[in-house]
């Protein structure tokens, strides 16, 4: 091992130590579902964001259990704002996993872990890690940064042979862990990525880091981690059609099992006007000209980018033949919370219903 991989643990320890964060809620008291939940919430997701979202979801559902005999409807709602909607339902999948398979709890075996919805291999090392101080690494987002820097490693993380090489970095770090640390350690690279060696102007001048830092060193600080090749975000638009029946209820729709905002609760949506204007014939009839266009929303995805035109009808009544069901119904304003529903579509439900 050279310098920098000798170094890294004990120094990061160190700074972590003073300036590490402390008081986080999973953290207090750190059990393997609180673990669990904070690391699929904290997936590409700010620590400032997931805070409240945490704790009101282990207030409704406080354990595994709890979470596998929940309904999906009851776990989405508790997310709804958070985004990447494929999380929580990968979350509640594998509690019913963990139900039927490990007696309730989360199981403590790498590939157990791994076998589980939505818990990737650095997912798997950071619960093991902090849950019950496995030596196990980890190589989220920020963990990448920093290793790149550390050790001056050129080329985008994301293609194989990048990953494979920061893996094995990762894996060298953690043997000179102190015994009974490793959930420290873990935490700390994790802290040190977020809010030191940030993407953004680092702070290189405060780091512990620093003398054994090739990026440093070599003035390439800006320049690592190596982007990922960029191309233009593909635009796409659709109209989302705000129904609204003689009592003020809102006419919701569940999504499909699959693609955006998939099993949540919305807006009727059609990509242009004729498929609109067809699907308000057979639902209501005549009127569908009557609509008053709201402000367009405009909202991005990993892949695309969204904008929707909100059109608005009150004092709706839909055709015999197509009352409410499993995947339509009538929502009065204050059923929405129990609902799981895209934080642009909840938005625009809160601004435009009394």
């Amino acid at each position: 091992m050279n310098a920098a991989t000798d170094n890294f643990a004990p120094h990061l320890l160190q700074w972590f130590d003073v300036s590490g964060r402390h008081d986080l809620p999973w953290q207090h008291p750190r059990t393997p579902y609180r673990v669990w939940l904070s690391e699929i919430m904290l997936q590409q997701t700010q620590v400032r964001v997931v805070v409240p979202y945490f704790e009101r979801f282990v207030a409704a559902l406080p354990d595994v259990r709890a979470l596998g005999s929940a309904s999906l409807d009851e776990v989405l709602a508790l997310w709804s704002g958070l985004g990447y909607y494929a999380r929580a339902r990968n979350l509640h999948a594998a509690a019913k996993q963990c139900v039927d398979l490990h007696g309730g709890d989360l199981p403590r075996d790498f590939d157990a872990l791994l076998a589980l919805p939505g818990i990737g291999r650095s997912t798997a090392g950071a619960i093991l890690a902090q849950a019950w101080g496995e030596r196990v690494p980890i190589l989220d987002g920020n963990v990448k940064r920093v290793l790149c820097r550390v050790h001056g490693v050129e080329g985008w993380p994301g293609t194989p042979a990048i990953e494979k090489r920061l893996w094995a970095i990762a894996q060298d770090h953690v043997h000179a862990v102190p015994a009974g640390r490793m959930a420290d350690y873990t935490q700390a690279q994790m802290d040190f990525g977020a809010t030191l060696c940030t993407r953004h102007e680092p702070a290189c001048v405060l780091c512990v880091l620093q003398d054994d830092c090739v990026a440093l060193r070599e003035g390439m600080v800006d320049a690592l981690p190596t982007p990922k090749p960029g191309k233009p975000l593909p635009e796409r638009h659709a109209l989302a059609l705000l129904l609204r029946d003689a009592d003020g209820r809102v006419l919701l729709q569940r999504r499909p099992p699959t693609g955006i905002w998939a099993t949540l609760w919305s807006l009727p949506e059609h990509p242009d006007h004729d498929g609109a204007r067809a699907w308000f014939a057979d639902h209501v009839g005549d009127g569908y000209d009557e609509a008053t266009a709201l402000d367009a929303i405009a909202h991005g995805f990993t892949h695309y980018r969204l904008t929707l035109q909100p059109l608005s009808w009150r004092g709706i009544a839909l055709k015999a033949a197509v009352r409410d069901n499993d995947d339509q119904r009538w929502v009065p304003r204050e059923a929405l919370t129990s609902l799981g529903i895209p934080a642009p579509i909840r938005t625009l439900l809160e601004q435009q219903l009394p």
